[in-house]
């Protein structure tokens, strides 16, 4: 458990990426590491690592470094990812159809019940086994399985009213592929994935390189 709850978020961000991590390694049958060897994978320093990691309790022993597959499964811990999660998707397009088909979600206990829209030439579709269902029985269907998860892949215009009906269905988090920031009550979780804006980001590294390459041929 965390040794307090005042965890920054950049280090929550983190530990998806020392679980995916140690997944690779153990698949390697890789069974013990170092800080200073997982900081040469990861790109972290190695005291960065040691700092993450005690945020949750002590890990590691020293002289020994770090048990892969109990380091492993402690953050499978940390992350909530020792449980099962029900979710639905509200939007069939083509980003709910691909969420719906990334069968790596289900890997990790996140199972994908039903899909809904408002479009008559999807409804009653099953897009890899997932049935998609008409927008009005969204409400329902969530009370009826508790379901803890909604997944919105909505044009923006709509997002809003789809977070709304999601809340008031019973929705414990909400996964927001649209365009926009939803207000939600304090207690739902909201995690947005902004694609442009991830987009964007990668624009404006591939111009800070630009420039510094400039930079590095007028010196030469």
């Amino acid at each position: 458990m965390p040794k307090n709850r005042n965890i920054s978020m950049a280090v929550i961000r983190r530990l998806p990426k020392y679980n995916r991590c140690l997944g690779d390694l153990l698949e390697r049958e890789i069974y013990r590491i170092s800080s200073k060897e997982l900081s040469g994978i990861l790109g972290f320093t190695a005291s960065q690592i040691r700092q993450d990691l005690n945020n949750f309790g002590g890990f590691g022993q020293q002289g020994y470094g770090y048990n892969v597959e109990e380091l492993h499964n402690e953050i499978q811990k940390i992350l909530g990812l020792t449980k099962d999660y029900k979710a639905v998707v509200v939007g069939v397009g083509n980003l709910g159809q691909a969420i719906a088909n990334h069968t790596n979600f289900e890997k990790h206990g996140f199972k994908i019940l039903a899909m809904f829209d408002i479009n008559p030439n999807l409804i009653g579709l099953q897009i890899r086994g997932t049935p998609v269902y008409d927008n009005k029985e969204l409400h329902g269907y969530i009370k009826e399985n508790d379901v803890e998860i909604g997944v919105i892949t909505t044009p923006k215009e709509v997002a809003q009213s789809v977070a709304d009906e999601l809340v008031e269905a019973g929705i414990k988090a909400i996964w927001n592929f649209a365009p926009v920031d939803l207000k939600v009550p304090e207690d739902v979780v909201v995690e947005d994935v902004h694609l442009n804006e991830s987009l964007f980001i990668m624009s404006y590294l591939i111009k800070e390189k630009e420039m510094l390459k400039a930079l590095e041929d007028q010196e030469k």
